[in-house]
């Protein structure tokens, strides 16, 4: 299903037909595909809305750079109009630092946030790489990109145990258009929250990939380290695709910290 939220078409999708809502925001690369393992698990206590931010998948983009409260405020569009007052916060990587954005501009609309293999701050990733990446689809393409992501994103025992998913992302990444990469690398580039964290008073989990390069442990600690309610979940055995990579661990992870919600 399509809605147009600020001058664009969201492509969406809604789970589940009781509990409270849920909404999963994906990485950048992908698409809501991505959370077909949780969603599954999730659609049997609570509604969910998956959603494809602006120049993924099948929503609609514009060129220019993109900022992280316009992507907060892509999601606010969409929560509006399907009626939903209060919903709990699934982000992924981008979708992390999008949930940051939206929980520091619309505190009242949010019921818990899980912050998944994401930072509050770029160490790991500084702009210099941001801007890289973008020049770099401006000028050759998606196909350059692929491989890169591929092996930050998974280790190798399970690209080479897995390749038909590993196949599956490769071709979400090839398919962003070049205007969608490029604005939300922008948006991600700027990502500087960290000394606002305190400012999020509702439940959080931060999770995080044992092998995770481009958001390490480091960064999931200084998220935990300054939310006032945080729980930290180390996911052993996987890169950043963490969800893919180890779903059992992270679904497990999802269960415990949503029973209170229920």
């Amino acid at each position: 299903m399509k809605v147009k939220i600020n001058q664009i078409d969201i492509d969406y999708s809604v789970y589940g037909e009781r509990g409270p809502w849920i909404i999963v925001s994906h990485s950048l690369g992908c698409t809501k595909a991505m959370w077909e393992p949780q969603i599954k698990m999730l659609e049997k206590n609570f509604r969910v809305i998956a959603y494809d931010t602006r120049g993924h998948g099948g929503s609609g983009c514009e060129g220019g750079e993109y900022s992280l409260d316009l992507l907060a405020d892509d999601a606010l569009g969409l929560l509006d109009f399907l009626g939903v007052k209060k919903v709990h916060w699934l982000g992924f990587s981008m979708g992390g630092m999008i949930g940051q954005a939206f929980a520091l501009r619309y505190p009242e609309r949010l019921a818990s946030i899980v912050l998944a293999d994401t930072t509050s701050a770029h160490t790991a990733t500084p702009a210099s790489m941001w801007e890289e990446r973008i020049r770099i689809a401006k000028t050759q393409g998606m196909d350059p990109l692929v491989q890169p992501a591929i092996n930050r994103w998974f280790t190798e025992a399970f690209r080479n145990s897995s390749p038909d998913v590993v196949a599956f992302f490769a071709s979400m990444i090839r398919s962003t258009s070049v205007n969608g990469w490029a604005g939300c690398c922008a948006a991600i580039a700027s990502i500087h929250t960290t000394d606002r964290l305190k400012e999020i008073n509702c439940p959080a989990m931060v999770m995080v990939g044992e092998f995770d390069i481009g958001t390490p442990l480091s960064a999931a600690l200084e998220m935990h380290k300054n939310l006032r309610q945080s729980v930290l979940v180390l996911i052993s055995n996987a890169a950043h695709m963490t969800n893919i990579e180890q779903p059992a661990q992270f679904n497990r992870a999802l269960e415990l910290f949503f029973v209170p919600f229920k």
